[in-house]
């Protein structure tokens, strides 16, 4: 009962936020508190919190439902769609089941260690799995939308790593109440970004406005992320002088005057160099009339104090380009805020909301690369992510070689091939895990996960499908990535079963879950009651 006591001690904290936040009451606070203490599994923990969700509070409200069972989910591996390799390659997993039991038992290996977070909900009428046709009748309402997304944000969460990063593509109907229930969840405070990702250059004609982007909204549970940068451009450093060893070549684009600063009378002065004095926008006149108060709120100043400039002069970062006088930008430095001094730190160019407008993260080029992995692939899954998508917002977020990557609505498997490219770029261990529900179509009639999701993984790790497909237009421009793959299927049993060799204890397998083999019945009976929800009680009376 371990997993589901720390369940508990995670939302009653989560509780006791709210209160600190002048979001709920004291007095109902210390109800749900009780509630929760008392809540016989999961699913009852959660459904009892959410009655404590600022929703209530706003009007913005929402039902969530549950289901209710006494059968144990686990992992069953399927040595069939499993692979290895290449015993020096991680290992990714594939979890074909419902992803709310599939990130349940994530939690008993996977609990605070996963680094990114990213998935692709659907946004209207999907096949979501037996639970979500008991709960929603296969119809996904928004409202359904936030009920089925609430939990399984509760359980992604906790497996979240200290410095996690979660991110979620989401179309522009959907955002606003999306972004809502991720507040929610993670807090305003652990908001990053919400940014543009293009989805197609062009569309069908349209008397009102033609829709060309959808969003990825970023959330973490650290005040202290700090993202990568990219590359900078260095074309334009084409200037040398004494220090060019240390300080790199040089460009001159910025002047020391500037008019669209906030006007300061104290940085409104007159400065001598080289026998001759200068005025910020060139004129005396017009600084003797900034003087006398005739100025705008925005006028011309200089942009560093006097004793800044002097500094400047003194150590060569101020030069005079025609009659204005100008501060070097070096690849290699800037001065310090504030401070007169040189800062070596990396200057890489920070990332921005319009860092993923370009053609590549669009879903033109995710069919595009589905294509060439399964010739035509129109009929097998619809509007796919690019991996260029996922694999630079990985990039952008975390900097570990050997990162745990999980994708939680995996579809057609782009987040296991982004993760194997990155490892064959820098030679990383990073890790995928995905969950994909094997929801059966007339195109995929042994199921999404079997025919799309392990089949393309298959395919781009070592060069051949599950029949020995090999003639795919992918392989004439790649090398297959040589990485491994464990696919696992939920699978349940109920509490109660006691024919041998199908009880709770017989079935789950602890190494499926990064235990060695136990060599002692009693200590695997304690493993599995402390991991898996109403087993104890039963598994004692036996």
């Amino acid at each position: 009962m371990e997993q589901l006591e720390n369940i508990k001690s995670d939302l009653i904290r989560e509780i006791d936020e709210r209160v600190e936040d002048k979001i709920l009451e004291p007095s109902n606070a210390q109800l749900l508190r009780k509630l929760i203490g008392k809540a016989e599994n999961i699913n009852e923990a959660i459904s009892i919190a959410q009655m404590g969700t600022i929703f209530r509070q706003t009007g913005f409200h929402y039902d969530i439902r549950l289901e209710k069972t006494r059968d144990i989910k686990y992992f069953k591996k399927n040595e069939t769609l499993s692979f290895h390799v290449n015993d020096d390659a991680p290992t990714h997993k594939l979890i074909i089941g419902d992803n709310y039991d599939a990130l349940q038992n994530l939690l008993i290996e996977y609990r605070g260690r996963v680094d990114v977070i990213y998935f692709d909900p659907p946004y209207g009428k999907d096949s979501m799995g037996e639970f979500a046709m008991t709960n929603y009748t296969n119809g996904l309402s928004r409202d359904n939308l936030l009920s089925m997304l609430y939990p399984r944000l509760l359980l992604a969460k906790r497996l979240l790593s200290p410095n996690g990063v979660i991110f979620c593509s989401i179309d522009d109907r959907n955002q606003a109440y999306i972004k809502c229930l991720f507040d929610e969840v993670f807090s305003e405070k652990g908001f990053l970004f919400c940014l543009p990702r293009i989805t197609k250059k062009s569309g069908k004609t349209t008397p009102t406005i033609q829709k060309n982007h959808d969003y990825v909204l970023g959330y973490t549970i650290s005040p202290d992320i700090v993202f990568d940068t990219l590359e900078r451009d260095l074309s334009s450093f084409t200037e040398e002088d004494e220090y060019v060893n240390e300080r790199g070549k040089y460009k001159l684009t910025q002047t020391l005057d500037y008019d669209s600063l906030s006007y300061s009378a104290g940085m409104d002065y007159p400065l001598e160099y080289e026998g001759k004095t200068y005025y910020p926008g060139g004129s005396k006149a017009e600084w003797e009339k900034r003087q006398a108060g005739d100025h705008r709120s925005s006028d011309w100043t200089w942009r560093w104090q006097k004793d800044a400039v002097k500094w400047g002069f003194e150590n060569g970062l101020i030069v005079l380009k025609g009659n204005r006088l100008y501060t070097k930008t070096y690849s290699k430095c800037r001065k310090k805020t504030g401070v007169n001094e040189l800062d070596f730190s990396d200057r890489g160019k920070a990332y921005t909301t319009l860092s993923y407008i370009d053609n590549e993260y669009s879903n033109d080029n995710g069919k595009k690369e589905l294509d060439r992995i399964f010739p035509n692939s129109d009929g097998i899954f619809k509007n796919p992510k690019p991996s260029a998508l996922v694999r630079k917002l990985i990039k952008m977020a975390c900097d570990k070689k050997d990162a745990v990557i999980l994708d939680f609505f995996a579809g057609s498997g782009t987040t296991l091939q982004a993760v194997a490219q990155l490892n064959s770029e820098d030679g990383g261990q990073r890790q995928s895990i995905l969950c994909q529900i094997n929801e059966k179509t007339g195109e995929n009639p042994n199921g999404i996960a079997y025919d799309v999701t392990a089949e393309r993984s298959k395919r781009i790790c070592t060069g051949t499908g599950y029949h020995g497909e090999a003639d795919f237009p992918w392989c004439n421009d790649n090398k297959p990535y040589n990485e491994n793959l464990d696919v696992y299927e939920m699978e349940s049993v109920h509490d109660s079963e006691t024919v041998e060799g199908k009880t709770v204890i017989d079935v789950i397998d602890e190494t499926l879950y990064g235990k060695e083999p136990f060599t002692s019945l009693q200590d695997k009976i304690e493993w599995v009651c402390e991991n898996f929800v109403a087993t104890e009680q039963k598994i004692m009376e036996d």
